[in-house]
């Protein structure tokens, strides 16, 4: 078929270089070009890079309903979306022979949104998957073609999650296209009194609330991270927290959430609501992330003591 994908971060790069080996990829369509500061460079997303390397032709409309004259004249069979970024219009839905079919990283109707993998480990969910969908007009809505289910592990990342996650929607995909082409199938609606939402990370989400539980906190670091990451204040200093875990063991006595109990080579040892969050990696300003021996044999000897508070 003549496939247009749309897609932007490294969670779509395996699905397009499995469409480009299976399919006729004629256009790629991804969010523009952003700026980084720190190399004073223009930035290509994942997917326009792995359409460079595959010889792919790339458009980067800054509002994709305003490419749409330019999109179908390459008169597509079908267009195939994983985490691009923008809501298509109808035109680009429903114009294609086959429509437009999603890759989504998440159980639909649960985790509907940009964030469905974060949401579900911040969430402590113990399974997650993907699902292939028709698209429609509304967010991540549209009648389910196939699902896919693994199990989300104790000590998950994001970082993990999403290459699982990727891996997964590309089998699944390539197993799902021949019934599309075949006309094999038949999608289920989703059952909307069931759906939840898993909208993007906030700014201010990233800040750790030491009035929730260890198990919590734990659970947003490992959702958080590698990006944006998790951290916390002491003495006037952030503190970018990129790994942990915690114990359940209440500490012996009448502390505020976020003090400091312990510090050892291991960790440091942080009163929370419930149970103690056991810090084990931070990242200064400037730096990389480092275990806490690292961290307490240099600025962490004059920054944090016992008793100290994190807010």
């Amino acid at each position: 078929m003549r496939v247009i994908f749309f897609g932007t971060p490294q969670f779509s790069v395996p699905i397009l270089e499995a469409l480009n080996q299976n399919e006729q990829v004629v256009l790629v369509v991804t969010q523009p070009d952003t700026y980084d500061r720190k190399k004073k460079t223009m930035r290509f997303s994942p997917v326009k890079e792995k359409a460079i390397e595959l010889g792919l032709e790339v458009f980067q409309p800054e509002r994709v309903k305003s490419g749409v004259t330019d999109i179908l004249q390459y008169k597509p069979d079908i267009i195939i979306t994983a985490a691009y970024g923008q809501i298509l219009p109808n035109a680009l839905l429903d114009t294609p022979p086959f429509k437009a079919v999603n890759v989504h990283a998440s159980l639909l109707p649960k985790l509907r949104g940009g964030a469905p993998i974060q949401r579900s480990i911040e969430r402590m969910h113990s399974t997650t998957g993907v699902t292939i969908m028709h698209m429609v007009a509304r967010m991540d809505a549209g009648p389910i073609i196939a699902q896919s289910e693994i199990p989300i592990e104790a000590n998950e990342t994001s970082e993990t999650l999403f290459d699982k996650l990727s891996q997964l929607g590309k089998t699944l995909l390539m197993t799902t296209l021949p019934k599309i082409k075949s006309q094999s199938i038949n999608p289920t609606p989703q059952n909307a009194q069931e759906a939840t939402y898993a909208y993007a990370l906030k700014r201010e989400e990233e800040r750790l609330d030491f009035n929730l539980t260890a198990q919590q906190l734990d659970a947003k670091i490992r959702a958080f991270y590698p990006s944006p990451n998790t951290y916390t204040q002491i003495k006037g200093n952030t503190i970018k927290v990129t790994k942990a875990s915690y114990s359940i063991t209440p500490y012996d006595g009448k502390l505020l959430p976020g003090t400091i109990v312990n510090i050892d080579s291991q960790a440091i040892y942080v009163q929370t609501k419930f149970g103690l969050l056991l810090i084990k990696m931070i990242q200064l300003p400037g730096k990389k992330p480092m275990p806490i021996q690292a961290f307490m044999h240099g600025k962490g000897k004059t920054m944090i003591q016992v008793m100290d508070q994190f807010n």
